[in-house]
């Protein structure tokens, strides 16, 4: 796993695994059910992935809002591709809605609704609640 992978809490926020993608909690939560989609590859611009890693994107990302669409019943998806601080290819994946969403425990407003997100907003779930968050996203994916 690269270098982005690891500081975004792998393998403790691991919720699904493909050959060249993995899916994890986004540590910080601006919404509930915010998720990282990370490449595996050492790629550090999009254009650089292999054509097998686009092509399981779309298996990837389709799952994802699967998922979510369940878990969260979300009303729009947004995927942030800023790769500013952390190197390697990456999505942001957050779930919006307005009002506030609960799970595993933990209830999470989408502060940004309807506009941007507001990611200064973002709920820090400690370790406890980071591992009731990914055991309860995980069943999702199945």
């Amino acid at each position: 796993m690269n270098e982005t992978i690891v500081k975004f809490g792998y393998p403790a926020t691991l919720i699904a695994e493909y050959e060249h993608w993995v899916v994890l909690l986004r540590p910080a939560q601006p919404t509930l059910g915010a998720l990282v989609l990370a490449a595996k590859s050492q790629a550090t611009a999009f254009g650089d992935l292999p054509a097998e890693a686009h092509a399981e994107l779309k298996v990837a990302t389709a799952a994802a809002e699967a998922a979510l669409t369940q878990a969260v019943g979300y009303a729009k998806i947004n995927y942030l591709m800023l790769m500013m601080v952390d190197p390697h290819v990456h999505f942001h994946v957050l779930p919006r809605y307005d009002g506030e969403r609960s799970g595993a425990g933990i209830a999470i407003p989408d502060a940004g609704w309807p506009g941007q997100p507001d990611l200064a907003q973002a709920i820090k779930p400690d370790d406890a609640q980071i591992a009731a968050l990914t055991g309860w996203l995980k069943p999702y994916f199945a």
